[in-house]
């Protein structure tokens, strides 16, 4: 009986510190700590591994943390570690980290019609990186059947396509596959499951465009899918009474920015290409891959070619696409899109002399200036300092180091292949990289700041000093 006590009376604390002593980002934080350590307690289960395999600790937490934040970079070939069902477990994991913790749950909740707390709001809230409480419930029901009704169609019609075509000799394969492909690329997850990623369809362009769909889709921002459904609904609507509808200014902010990305890092990717690697492809083919690897390389990390035989300069092009990232509140990791658009307008409006940056119509927020050159600033300092560790302590290539460094922190799982290689520490600086990178740079600083600002109640006296 006093044990059965203890362990009561010691829950009850657990959840009053959870509840009243941890803030919201701490506790999403600590969610995603406890869904690490629980992935890796499942992928020591045998019913998970290859026969005979076998792996270190650090290895398989390594693994761990990339699936939780859904990067895809590896240590060893997935495929010579796990089995069937491991690959399916894989595919739930990819769940968990790209829609993440609370939205699952919160889903289960609306489903079971459980009534969903303040609290678990204000979680939601932050989990999904949202300004207000408004609405959320309503966001995660839209987004959660969104993307999953997404990977259900689009897993069906690459089952079938892929046994048409010839990829897969019969059915069970091709759906097992089918499905592994279109959930890979809508959670942006990018783990190789069959030790040459999707190099088999380097010439198919209903799938490479097909995946580029899927990856946009899953990156570019659950509440500008939500826009997106309502635009639809109130266009598509038989109403007598004209629209109202506005896309708010996230979305217009995300969408411009991801189509800049997009097309900015096509064309130089082309033009770097087109005479090396490209040079035995026609103009449609050298376009189509210049597409895919723009779009890949901010989060998906899919690849249809050895990172090794691209340029130097290519290579430091995909660098700085993985480190940006994908918009907010998405699968995505990185600095995100609009951090990048944010202080881009913000030099703009200083180029012009204006006081404040105007866009789309609305006047941008003091506040989420400074918030976006902060991050800005102290996610380049961090990778900087990262591969300057890494450099001084693994003997590697530089330019190998920037890529390895640049893929976790955007949780993209690109490589030069050098991550088996690494040693015990620089792994650990990589997976530390790659948690940073999915609960976002922001949420890791107000782990360590007061969650409300300190005015000490008086100003010092201004003084102008020499700038430039």
């Amino acid at each position: 009986m006093s044990m059965k006590f203890f362990a009561q009376n010691t829950w009850q604390k657990c959840k009053f510190f959870f509840k009243h002593r941890l803030s919201s980002v701490q506790v999403i934080v600590s969610y995603y700590v406890l869904m690490t350590l629980i992935a890796l307690i499942l992928f020591y289960l045998p019913i998970f591994r290859q026969a005979g395999s076998h792996i270190s600790f650090i290895d398989m937490f390594f693994m761990a943390v990339s699936t939780i934040s859904i990067t895809g970079l590896t240590t060893f070939p997935i495929n010579e570690v796990f089995n069937e069902q491991g690959v399916i477990l894989l595919e739930i994991l990819f769940q968990v980290g790209g829609l993440g913790i609370m939205m699952i749950s919160t889903f289960f909740f609306v489903l079971s019609k459980r009534k969903v707390t303040l609290k678990q709001r204000q979680l939601i809230m932050t989990d999904m990186n949202q300004p207000r409480l408004s609405g959320i419930v309503r966001l995660i029901r839209t987004t959660f059947t969104i993307i999953l009704g997404l990977q259900i169609i689009s897993g069906l019609i690459f089952s079938v396509y892929l046994k048409l075509q010839g990829y897969h000799d019969g059915w069970g394969a091709a759906f097992y596959y089918g499905f592994y492909e279109a959930i890979s690329s809508v959670t942006n997850s990018g783990f190789d499951v069959t030790g040459y990623s999707v190099f088999p369809y380097a010439n198919d362009f209903f799938l490479l465009f097909s995946i580029m769909f899927l990856i946009f889709i899953g990156g570019i921002g659950f509440p500008v899918l939500m826009d997106i459904k309502s635009w639809f609904s109130d266009k598509f609507s038989k109403k007598t009474q004209p629209s109202h509808f506005r896309f708010s200014l996230f979305t217009k902010i995300a969408l411009l920015s991801s189509v800049i990305l997009f097309v900015g890092g096509s064309i130089v990717i082309f033009f770097l290409e087109k005479n090396h690697l490209f040079e035995n492809m026609n103009f449609i083919e050298q376009s189509v891959n210049s597409m895919f690897y723009s779009t890949t390389t901010r989060n998906a990390g899919l690849q249809i070619h050895d990172l090794n035989n691209f340029q130097t300069t290519s290579l430091i092009v995909f660098s700085l696409l993985m480190f940006i990232g994908c918009s907010p509140s998405s699968v995505g990791g990185g600095i995100r899109t609009t951090t990048i658009m944010i202080i881009g307008l913000y030099l703009y409006s200083f180029l012009k002399g204006e006081r404040h940056v105007h866009v789309f119509g609305r006047t941008i927020d003091r506040e989420d200036i400074r918030k976006s050159i902060v991050i800005f600033m102290l996610s380049l300092i961090m990778c900087f300092s990262c591969v300057v560790f890494l450099s001084a302590i693994e003997d590697v290539s530089l330019i190998s180091i920037i890529v390895e460094v640049t893929s976790a922190f955007g949780t993209t799982g690109l490589s030069l292949g050098i991550t088996s290689d690494l040693s015990t520490i620089g792994k650990l600086v990589i997976a530390i990289l790659m948690f940073i990178g999915r609960v976002n740079m922001l949420y890791t600083l107000m782990l360590f700041i007061p969650q409300k600002p300190h005015d000490s109640g008086y100003r010092y006296p201004t003084e102008k000093i020499i700038i430039g």
